[in-house]
């Protein structure tokens, strides 16, 4: 067995062909199945894609015959980038990973669904794979539509059926009822990775570093008012602060806010973040989660609730349109952020906002409405500051009157 990797994991290879992967990994073990989930659910790993379930429960569930395995890479969310940089980094830990799962789950059908930035790199490594004779699986490679809803799982299920990527009204679980009726896995990608290296290394490696009620490490995407911005490998566990200043190489006093868990995650004031910590444990107490591993940052000279009205109507723009919720509610709460954001804030404005949010959370077809509804419910809370500035027709950004047009207007994005 090779020497595990420290930090860098996931990301521990000098490049990307099958002999590098081979170099720094060596070949996957031959493990058997029940071990391998025992293994995972040894290790506490949880699924990178957003939701945070157990994985090794998610695995054990999938049980009756011919069950499909799926490794989801849609990567719709607009401040994600790790799954296509995990892809064209280390696409072989990942075609691991998903050999590894359907072998756990007696697969008798595999999927790699994926983001169309993703598909050279990932159709190159899967040839690879193949002329070395380790396709097992003769894994499937399916094009998701860069959709912001294409990612869901239901979603992802339907497209690989054929039919459009829009979420469906499940009653059933995809564990029992998946792709065309089989009991169905559908894993994120980096899940995937780390399952390919707990094949390898074990449980007590894998808890070796990161939050001990959330081990491992994690893919986290930096964007926004930082000077750094990409995709960096980081211990669960590690401070807000340090992602900013370490990694983001900006002054923690320059941010004002952070997006954490991206256009469906949370608004953390800056207040709020320091000493706190990015996993579930760290973040529960602020209402928040690391979803799929995004860090968005806000600048001091930047108007949060503009920043809120933009992202708001991008959600309602790409609402799966199937269900009250989305088809009406979402657009017109993208109205009223937009005009609490530029117009005169008031207090019947703010209240006409938390009612619909209750009117769309946990009533749609999917969980669009229901994630859309959280974030701007954080925006309310980090940005009261700024509504109350807007009520007096300023900006805390910059000082300036809301109605007050030009250059220096931060509200505006100029």
């Amino acid at each position: 067995m090779t020497t595990p990797p420290t930090l860098p994991r996931l990301l521990a290879a000098n490049g990307r062909t099958l002999a590098d992967h081979h170099k720094r990994f060596g070949a996957l073990p031959t493990i058997d199945g029940a071990e391998l989930i025992a293994a995972i659910d040894a290790a506490g790993l949880t699924g990178r894609g957003g939701a945070g379930f157990p994985t090794a429960l998610k695995m054990a569930a999938v049980t009756g015959l011919k069950p499909v395995v799926v490794g989801n890479a849609a990567e719709g969310e607009p401040l994600s980038r790790k799954d296509a940089m995990l892809l064209k980094r280390a696409p072989h830990l990942v075609l691991d990973g998903l050999e590894a799962a359907a072998t756990a789950v007696n697969a008798d059908k595999v999927y790699l669904y994926l983001h169309p930035d993703a598909v050279p790199s990932a159709t190159k490594a899967l040839d690879e794979s193949r002329a070395a004779g380790q396709d097992s699986h003769r894994i499937a490679l399916v094009e998701a539509p860069d959709k912001f809803v294409a990612g869901e799982e239901s979603a992802a299920i339907q497209r690989i059926e054929g039919g459009p990527a829009l979420p469906r009204d499940r009653v059933v679980i995809a564990a029992v009822s998946g792709v065309r009726g089989r009991p169905t896995l559908v894993n994120n990608v980096e899940t995937l990775a780390h399952i390919g290296l707990i094949a390898r290394y074990g449980a007590d490696w894998f808890r070796s570093i990161g939050d001990s009620d959330d081990p491992g490490t994690m893919l986290v995407t930096l964007s926004g008012a930082v000077d750094h911005h990409g995709v960096v490998e980081v211990p669960t566990g590690t401070l807000l602060t340090d992602l900013i200043e370490h990694h983001g190489g900006t002054d923690a006093r320059n941010v004002s806010a952070i997006l954490v868990g991206g256009y469906h995650g949370t608004w953390l004031p800056a207040s709020t973040f320091g000493g706190t910590r990015l996993s579930r444990p760290g973040l529960k107490e602020l209402g928040a989660t690391p979803g799929a591993g995004i860090v968005h940052a806000l600048g001091t000279t930047e108007c949060g609730l503009a920043r809120t009205a933009e992202i708001a109507g991008y959600l309602g723009d790409e609402s799966a349109r199937q269900c009250g919720p989305c088809l009406k509610g979402l657009p017109r709460l993208a109205e009223l952020v937009d005009e609490l954001a530029f117009g005169r804030a008031n207090d019947p404005l703010v209240k006409e906002i938390r009612r619909m949010t209750r009117l769309v959370d946990g009533r749609g077809a999917c969980r669009h409405p229901d994630g859309t509804a959280r974030f701007v419910r954080s925006a309310l809370r980090a940005f009261a500051a700024d509504i109350e500035a807007h009520h007096r027709g300023r900006c805390t950004a910059a000082d300036v009157l809301v109605h007050e047009s030009g250059p220096r207007d931060p509200r505006r994005g100029r």
